[in-house]
Parts: structure tokens; sequence; C-alpha cells
């Protein structure tokens, strides 16, 4: 509960001092250097040093990732900080905080702004709408009028055979949509050869710039992810669900903590014990081991493997690992058919993706189109065309760490394992559309300064070759040699996937927009 406490106090004094990280050692029977390398870790906590004072009573957080930066947030940043009190308000630039589709974002206290401006901020700050309001979401009543919760009861009272609902996942290919692609069903039935009690770790904390499907999905209907949540855990037997949802999705926490009480007041049938945890502000915490450990109180670190989280995950025990929206379609799934979900996609791909579209597009935002679907049809389709003026230029199609592809290659069905070739990948489907007014290189060096403030410091490769990365891509002329020398250690030498992923788009800069070099 380390994690928790130091919430807490951050929450009520907005800040955590020396005094309180010694009582909460104290408190907690906790050695004082576990205490502040654990709140020092997390950018969330505001722990002051020797006699420094505290942080101004309102925060300022303005996004500077790849979205916002195109729609100007680096002006704006600089706007703030040259017209607001910084006795009164600090004005702080922060990566992506999940609502790429309403570029530039900047959050006042807890509270977003979308599409923000010098002159709306200030009036948030004026008039103190620093907290952020809860979504208007599917409530427990009304999604048990809807016909929810209905199958979780059935499987609690044998009406399904665990091992039939698992072959179900399997025939539907459904796969993690948190970015690996690992088939969810072929996860389900490793778990269920694992040794008593098993886990159940749901992962809500998409950091990956350009990603908010999940967000869309929880201020939605919430209770869609939690019953097939309870399914899995019916499926393989868990003991327990432990949920980690990201610390900027404020609203959506009020929220799902409100609609996790209605149904533990009114259960439908016996539940397992609930637990919601709180990420602090680290990217690095999507990582499914790094998430683990940051749930049991400590720094989200990623953990070497073997052995996997499958094997010793959550406390040491099996922990059947999995993003919020893949436990989003179970249920859909079981109800209407394998056949159902495979029966969509296009150029021999099978399935629906959830895309988060930002960038150039007329209609940004979450789509829910076929597998398999190229990023030209997905624009003109789904995404109501470029924006007037703008002429397709570029593509990320996974995030930052998914690489950059020009917009000659913009008809490559868009899905697991048909990017890899490229030097890209789909990840959780985070695509942000470049237009001819913006720089692949640039942008490139935006995702590289991102992983280097995000890498956990673990291991030598990231620390070091981030850091020493961006410092080469912020050169006029980029040392393309030693660029390479340096990508190919961090991606043979790194621990986790943020170092071996962090080269992809300088990679892609070089190889596919060979005329920003000349």
């Amino acid at each position: 509960m380390l994690v928790e406490h130091l919430h807490k106090l951050q929450d009520h004094y907005h800040h955590i001092s020396h005094r309180h990280l010694l009582a909460l050692s104290i408190e907690m029977q906790l050695p004082m250097a576990e205490v502040y390398e654990t709140a020092s870790f997390y950018h969330h906590f505001d722990v002051l040093k020797g006699n420094e004072p505290p942080p101004p009573a309102t925060t300022v957080r303005v996004c500077e990732s790849l979205t916002c930066e195109m729609f100007g947030a680096r002006e704006l940043i600089d706007e703030l900080k040259a017209t607001t009190d910084s006795k009164h308000v600090r004005v702080q630039p922060v990566p992506c905080v999940g609502r790429c589709q309403a570029a530039p974002v900047a959050v006042v206290g807890t509270n977003p702004l979308e599409r923000a401006d010098n002159a709306k901020i200030t009036t948030a700050i004026e008039n103190k709408q620093t907290a952020c309001p809860e979504p208007d979401a599917i409530n427990y009543a009304q999604y048990r009028e809807q016909g929810g919760y209905a199958l979780f009861t059935d499987c609690m009272k044998g009406k399904y055979v665990r091992d039939d609902i698992i072959s179900i996942l399997e025939d539907a290919n459904l796969r993690g949509l948190g970015g690996a692609g690992f088939p969810a069903g072929r996860k389900w039935r490793v778990l269920r050869g694992q040794p008593e009690p098993r886990m159940i770790a749901v992962n809500i904390d998409e950091g990956e710039p350009g990603t908010f499907k999940d967000r869309y999905y929880l201020e939605r209907d919430p209770h869609r992810f939690i019953e097939g949540t309870l399914i899995a855990y019916w499926a393989i037997e868990a003991k327990a669900i432990y949920i980690y949802l990201r610390d900027e999705y404020a609203g959506c926490r009020a929220m799902l903590e409100g609609e996790l009480e209605a149904l533990k007041q009114d259960p439908p049938c016996e539940l397992p014990p609930i637990h919601l945890r709180r990420g602090a502000g680290a990217y690095i915490c999507g990582e499914e081991s790094a998430m683990i450990e940051s749930m049991e109180g400590k720094r989200g670190m990623p953990r070497l493997r073997p052995p996997y989280v499958a094997e010793v995950g959550l406390f040491g025990r099996p922990t059947l690992e999995q993003n919020m929206e893949t436990l989003h379609w179970t249920r859909e799934i079981i109800e209407k058919g394998a056949a159902w979900f495979t029966s969509h996609g296009r150029h021999d791909r099978k399935g629906l993706r959830s895309f988060s579209v930002s960038g150039r597009v007329q209609e940004p935002g979450v789509h829910l189109a076929p597998a398999g679907i190229t990023m030209r049809e997905l624009i003109d389709e789904y995404c109501g065309g470029m924006l007037p003026g703008h002429e397709f230029y570029g593509y990320f199609p996974g995030g930052a760490s998914g690489g950059i592809l020009p917009a000659s290659l913009g008809d490559i069905p868009l899905d697991f394992d048909t990017l890899q070739p490229y030097g890209c990948f789909i990840g959780s489907a985070a695509v942000i559309v470049l237009s001819d007014k913006d720089s692949a290189r640039t942008l490139a060096l935006n995702a590289m300064r991102f992983f280097e403030d995000e890498s956990c410091g673990q291991c030598t490769p990231c620390r070091a070759g981030t850091a020493k990365a961006v410092d080469l891509m912020e050169q006029a002329e980029w040392d393309r040699l030693l660029l390479e020398d340096l990508a190919k250690t961090m991606e043979d030498a790194s621990i986790c996937g943020l170092g071996q992923a962090a080269p992809n788009p300088l990679r892609s800069a070089i190889k596919y927009f060979p005329g920003e070099f000349e």
C-alpha cells in the first residue's frame, strides 16, 4: 500500500516532505530509503529536497508529446510561462495525458482542458476549475437492465464449461490489445495450468503517446470490462482481481470507484476481492512486470524474464495480466461466438481493432474498424479525410514506439505482424497522422526525448542510450553511423520493450524520410 499512501499525502498536502516520508516509514515499518526511492521514482509525487519550498497551489500540466507538439504545445507552454504568476501557478511540460484527439491538452489540477489555449487555461484557474469531472458512463443499474452480468452469473452457476469458454477466445484469435498482441485464449489456458492461488492484474495504464482507446471505453461502458474480468477470474479460478489505472484519468477513477462499490453492494452473485490501484505518472508501468512492481508498492522497474508473470507475478503468484480493452470484448465474443469476431477484417486479416487516431485528420478519435484496414482507408472512410490544406505525408502506426512510415506505404494492412518487415509495429493501434506541414525528423526527436524522460534507469543501454541519442538528434547533422550503433545496442541489450523499441522512430526517419536530412 506504499504508493496508495503516498497518493494520500500528495492529494492532501500537494507535496511530500521528508517529514512525511519519515512518518510513513515509521508507520509502515519500512526503511526510509525504500520509501524515498519509491516516492521519488514517480512523476506525480512532488518530493521536496532539503529546504525546498512547496510548489504553488495550482499546477498546470501541458502535454508536449507528439500530437500536442504538432498542434502548438511548445508555443502554449512558452506563453503560459510568460503570462502566469509563478508564485501561484506552476507550469509543467508533461508527457502524453491520453487525450490526443483534442490536442493541445492542458490539465489544471486534475481537470483536463481539450484544445487548450491561454484564455481557456486562465479562466479555469480563475474559476478554480481544478477537479476532473466524472464521465457520464453507463452505470451499474443500467448495465444490469441491459443484460449485464448475466453471462458471468451463468458461468458461476455452472452453465458453461471453462475449457469451452477459453476455446471460444482461441477460435476468435482475440489478442492482447495493450500492444504485445499475445493471444488471450492461450494466455488463459496457460494460467489454468499454473498452481494456485492465481491472480488477475488488469492494465489500464495506457501511457503510449497517441493512445486513448482504453479511456474511451472506460468513460462509456466500464462494466463491460469488469464483467470480462470476472469471467476471466472464473475461467482460470483466480483468487483476486487487481485493476491498475493511470493517474491521469482522475475522473475515470472516481467513477470507477463508485461503480465498483455499487457492484459490491448489490452483487449478481458471489464476487472475488476486487482492488483498484492508482498509477503515479510512469510510462514504464505499462510494461506488465513494472506494473506489478508498482502494484506491490515499489518502483516500477521491469523484471528480468524468465520467470514470466504467468508463472511468478503479483505477490509471487501466477498472474493473468490483461489489457482493459481485451477484457472489454470478452463478453461479446462469448455471447456472439468466435465466428462473429472473425467475420470482420480486410486484406486477409480477421477481427476488429480500436484505432486511436490523432493528428492531421478531420475526425480524430477512437474508430472501431476491421483488422487489416490500410492507413489510407482509415483516413478516408473513418476519419473524414485530411484537414483542409494538409496532404498525407506519413504516420505513426503504433504510437511513439511503433516507428514512422511514409505516405507511400499507406496501403499496408494495419494489424499485428504486418508492419514488422518495415521496422514498425501496430502496438496498441495509436495512429498519429502527419501532413506535409510536419517533420518526421522533429517528431522522432520528440519521441526519443519521451523515452529518455520515461526510462526507469535500471539498465544502461536504455538509460544512457536514449540520453545520448537525444544529444545526437539535436545536432544540425545526424551522425547516422553512430546513431545506428547506439540503436543496435539499445535494441539488443535493454531489459524491456522501452529501450528495445526506442530506436524505431529514429531509424524510420532516416530510412523513409531522407529528404529531411539533405
